[in-house]
């Protein structure tokens, strides 16, 4: 039985082949894995910008209860001993109008 004897260049070209059609494979999955990491990390992000906005709005809403007027006024007279202003402790002052 008599082989055919293949070209070097041959060979080379195959080899050649091989190796481009490994690489393009190997980049190809790095940036199918690339893509899937950021995927999950933009998940991540999305849930963890939706627990900050559901925590500023709880911290909103115990700045408007903790900045009522009737909790205000609640505090000062129980805990600072605050009382209601008497007619000459009050001066007003700037306007066109005149004082009394």
């Amino acid at each position: 039985m008599i082989r055919k004897k293949i070209p070097r260049r041959q060979i080379i070209l195959g080899l050649a082949v091989c190796v481009l059609t490994l690489l393009i494979l190997t980049f190809y999955l790095r940036h199918l894995t690339e893509t899937a990491r950021l995927g999950l990390v933009q998940r991540d992000l999305d849930i963890r910008l939706s627990r900050l906005r559901d925590e500023v709005k709880a911290l909103e809403a115990k700045k408007a209860a903790l900045l009522s007027l009737s909790r205000v006024e609640k505090v000062a007279r129980e805990d600072l001993h605050m009382a209601e202003p008497q007619p000459g402790q009050i001066i007003y002052e700037g306007g066109g109008e005149s004082n009394k």
